[in-house]
């Protein structure tokens, strides 16, 4: 019932009452993005849409913001 559902949702048109949508973003570093901490490179966009509520989703396999990149570094020792 899940699969049907996300089906339903995606191949809804965008007016309908529930839709969902996926947008593959290969990259983004506009002057917006990097203000926000929203840069990223190979990422999803994903927008659903219930009636009056929207919810937006983003998955990045390569964020490009500071804080939130791991550390390759291995932690610092005083001695």
């Amino acid at each position: 019932m899940f699969a049907a559902f996300i089906a339903v949702g995606i191949t809804a048109p965008e007016d309908a009452a529930f839709t969902i949508g996926i947008r593959p973003v290969f990259l983004r570093v506009d002057a917006a993005a990097i203000a926000e901490s929203r840069a990223r490179a190979l990422s999803l966009d994903v927008d659903i849409k219930v009636w009056t509520l929207h919810l937006h989703f983003g998955w990045s396999a390569i964020p490009l913001d500071v804080e939130s990149a791991p550390s390759t570094k291995p932690p610092c020792t005083l001695l």
